[in-house]
């Protein structure tokens, strides 16, 4: 099993390195992580091709959408944010929609902003109260990438 234990920048990717990606993308093998697995410095996975690797990162990196890792062999693969269960924010006009901001922000949620809309994980709390805010919430499937 390989272990990978580096997260490497891609824009500090070689010529030959991002064509090493892109043509393991093309064959599917890359990896989709869901929020919480990102979080975590150690864990195994599958790939898409069912190829389970190790990953052991110092505890100070998280792994965003299109992180590439390594393993001190020099092998990389993609990562992907996978889609996940979120609830979708949106409101009448932009000033509520930051109101629904400040609030969640308030509570520390992991939130992912968008022009339109706000996305976070499931509480039915939470979503209670923003829809006494006014808000509209809805289920969605979508890849989260909350604001750090």
């Amino acid at each position: 099993m390989k272990i990978y234990t580096h997260r490497l920048e891609t824009s500090d990717l070689s010529a030959e390195q991002h064509t090493r990606i892109d043509s393991q993308k093309q064959l599917g093998n890359f990896l989709y992580l869901d929020f919480d697995t990102r979080q975590r410095s150690r864990f195994k996975a599958q790939t898409q091709q069912q190829e389970t690797i190790g990953v052991d990162l110092p505890r100070t990196e998280t792994i965003k959408n299109g992180s590439v890792l390594a393993d001190n062999q020099g092998a990389l693969i993609q990562v992907m944010a996978a889609k996940q269960a979120l609830v979708e924010v949106t409101a009448d006009n932009s000033f509520d929609l930051m109101k629904g901001a400040y609030h969640l922000g308030n509570r520390h949620v992991p939130l992912m902003i968008a022009p339109e809309a706000l996305y976070f994980e499931p509480d039915h709390v939470l979503e209670a109260m923003l829809q006494q805010l006014g808000l509209h919430t809805q289920a969605v499937q979508a890849p989260f990438e909350p604001e750090t």
